[in-house]
């Protein structure tokens, strides 16, 4: 029995024990890493993706020789054989070289927001991008900000929230633009005090990509994102040196002058951005108050990177300083005694990075920010003048396995407001504290199922505990057809600093909030992704349908002592579906979005449709584009009738574009007809009630710029 038993237990255990692991690198041409590549195991018929560092792991492969093929966008492919067991440990670097020429095929996008470097395609939480061409092309209609870039998107709404000062607000999927997080880099960027400016400072040269994920997205970064979240992704030092000017001005007195470099030294990298953006009083409807104020702002922002061989770092610093005057245009432009809005700003913040290998699997990352924002805003007989400093610090811990990947991390967030020069009433001071633990799990179950889970515990100082679970899962249904479901829970700090607020001009005279408790949701979210090509025709289209619930909401009202917040009974919801479709044939490229969101109130106070939310909206944008010659874009965009605060509908209304670009090897001219039909809701009728001397503005649901041209230069060096 003996003789027969020994021999199987060792036929059974020679191939648990002749089982390797291939542990490499990435690289391009220029010795730098390719976060992001794809390595293919042929025999195996199995893939892993590159890591931040451009670490590749490969476990679980048998003696013998094997065949692997490294892949990333914009290199050629490489294909090895090696022979296992290796001679070493770990397999030399494997290098790509840039292809001179590729067919155009769907970006292998990496995203950032959800806290692990995967591809698009591969990641279980919905993420949409903004990157390359797309960016460029909505760069040169609004040179000066983020705001249009973002209005353009299916499913996102910029809201004005003042109507002489431009101001503006996130709406994703219906819900006040407080409930939709900005980060720069994985990094908080403005909000409370500063939310109405945030998307009006930020110019795009700079930007890689844009990341936006809709719907509860707490449990990653924290309170705040309980509509979604929009991550704007910096350019870093790359293989080759990039230097780009861009000079734009419009038809409206409008001049934007922006520079960027990048360059890599050895085992350092530098970028470095600065711009200078204006505007001039502009007033189409001839009515004496501007629809675009007076404004002067300049912002420069350096970057050092550094690059050793387990260890990475990034160290910057960005100042933004701005004079935004809106308002009577006779004051603005003699001194006439009439209404205005004046916005003095002044932020510098701090940015910290530390990467680090501990192993073949594991990294430890660091991350650091602090913001000093100073504000005074004044009108006639007033003045809001405060300082917010906020700080963020995280840091974390992650695991990358063949088929799983964790991350793990503690936080620490800060913000505090102190008012000066109180002339009246309680100051409106306010601090919060939270001190937060995050887990989330990536888990590819198998080749077509991949599981994310999340649990995020937060205290926020002075309001109490908050548990964020939210799970998400990626199921590939087919080569063309994917699909993904996913859900969480969020919550939202009360503060005075919200749209309501915001267009009252913070003139709240009891700061302290009723019955303040943190706002809560809870939401989910289920798409269906459809791609295929049939020659040179090639399609994609994805359906989304979202819900969310709010629960004690802020609201604000007004009391026989003044605007008063408090914390309400009952909930909002938003429900609705997303459609997207793409379409490209040769240089063409069509694009079709539509919209339809259903926001309901169910307050003891409101009952009825959300204000300022457009139940239709509808995207319509057509390219034609010459590879390195012409770019040619063609734009309508529809918005549905909206209610309003005093009970009445706004009018729907079309918003058209014409855009084009002449390419050459240094630099490109463009031209962009926005708005051409001249759409303005002064042309629906009377933005004010009341004297001009004390206008009571009427709530701003459509443009009120009109028609205005741009044009500009773009340099490359």
């Amino acid at each position: 029995m003996r003789s027969i038993l020994l021999p199987l237990l060792c036929t059974i255990a020679l191939p648990a024990a002749a089982q390797h692991t291939l542990r490499t690198q990435a690289r391009n041409d220029a010795g730098d890493p390719l976060p992001g590549a794809t390595l293919t195991w042929k025999e195996g018929a199995r893939s892993v993706i590159a890591d931040s560092l451009g670490n590749l792991t490969l476990a679980n492969i048998p003696s013998g020789q094997q065949t692997f093929v490294l892949s990333h966008v914009g290199y050629g492919e490489k294909e090895v054989q090696l022979s296992f067991p290796l001679p070493g440990a770990e397999w030399p670097p494997i290098t790509l070289e840039r292809a001179e020429e590729e067919e155009e095929e769907e970006e292998e996008v990496i995203v950032t927001a959800t806290r692990t470097s995967r591809t698009i395609a591969n990641t279980p939480t919905r993420t949409e991008v903004i990157s390359g061409e797309e960016l460029e092309e909505k760069g040169n209609m609004k040179p000066g900000d983020i705001r249009m870039l973002l209005n353009e998107s299916t499913g996102i709404q910029t809201q004005q929230t003042s109507a002489t000062s431009y101001n503006a607000g996130i709406r994703i999927q219906g819900l006040d633009g407080r409930y939709t997080q900005l980060l720069r880099d994985g990094y908080p960027l403005y909000g409370g005090f500063a939310g109405g400016l945030s998307l009006l400072q930020v110019a795009p040269l700079d930007l890689r990509q844009v990341e936006v994920i809709k719907g509860s997205a707490s449990t990653l970064y924290g309170g705040g994102a309980i509509a979604g979240l929009v991550n704007l992704v910096s350019k870093t030092p790359g293989e080759r040196r990039e230097l780009s000017f861009l000079l734009n001005a419009t038809s409206a007195g409008g001049l934007d002058a922006s520079g960027f470099y990048s360059e890599r030294y050895g085992k350092a990298g530098l970028t470095l951005f600065a711009s200078r953006n204006s505007t001039a009083p502009f007033d189409p409807a001839g009515i004496g108050f501007t629809a675009i104020p007076k404004a002067e702002r300049y912002t420069v922002n350096p970057r050092l990177f550094l690059y050793g061989k387990h260890t990475t770092a990034d160290i910057g610093i960005s100042y933004t300083t701005e004079d935004r005057l809106g308002g009577s245009t006779a004051f603005i432009k003699d001194g006439t005694p009439g209404p205005f809005e004046r916005n003095e700003t002044d932020r510098i913040a701090t940015q910290l990075g530390i990467t680090h290998r501990l192993g073949e699997r594991h990294t430890l990352q660091l991350k650091n920010s602090f913001s000093f924002f100073d504000r005074a805003l004044s009108a006639f007989n007033y003045l809001f003048d405060a300082r917010q400093v906020s700080s963020f610090t995280e840091i974390s811990w992650n695991r990358r396995g063949e088929r799983s990947e964790w991350v793990l991390g503690a936080n620490l967030t800060t913000e505090a407001l102190t008012e000066r020069n109180v002339r009246f009433g309680i100051p409106r001071d306010y601090t919060l504290t939270t001190a937060g633990l995050f887990a989330q799990h990536t888990w590819s179950v198998t080749d077509r199922f991949t599981l994310e889970t999340g649990l995020r515990g937060d205290h926020v100082s002075p309001h109490g505990f908050e548990l964020l679970p939210r799970a998400s899962l990626l199921y590939r249904i087919s080569t063309n057809w994917t699909t993904r479901l996913g859900g969480g829970f969020g919550y939202k700090a009360p503060t005075i600093f919200t749209e309501e607020a915001e267009r009252l001009q913070y003139r709240v005279d009891n700061a302290r909030i009723t019955n303040p408790h943190t706002e809560r949701s809870v939401g989910a979210n289920w798409d269906v992704n459809y791609t295929t090509k049939w020659g040179a025709l090639g399609l994609q289209a994805n359906v989304l349908f979202f819900y969310t619930r709010l629960s004690r909401p802020l609201l604000l009202a007004n009391t026989p002592v003044g605007y008063r917040f408090y914390s309400s009974a009952g909930h909002i919801d938003t429900r609705g579906a997303e459609a997207n479709l793409r379409l490209t044939w040769g240089d063409f490229k069509l694009f079709v979005g539509y919209t339809l969101t259903d926001a309901q109130s169910h307050l003891p106070a409101q009952e009825g449709a959300l204000p300022l939310v457009a139940q239709h909206r509808l995207n319509n944008v057509l390219m034609y584009e010459v590879e390195g010659k012409w770019k040619l874009g063609l734009e309508a965009y529809y918005t549905g009738r909206q209610p309003l605060n005093d009970g009445s509908y706004g009018r729907p209304y079309w918003i058209t574009g014409f855009m084009a670009e002449r390419l050459w090897k240094r630099f490109s001219i463009f031209v962009n007809f926005e708005n051409f039909t001249d759409t303005r809701q002064t042309k629906f009728g009377p933005i004010y009630s009341g004297p001009a001397s004390n206008p009571q503005f009427r709530d701003i649901y459509a443009p009120l710029e009109g028609f205005v041209v741009n044009g500009g230069i773009k340099l490359r060096f």
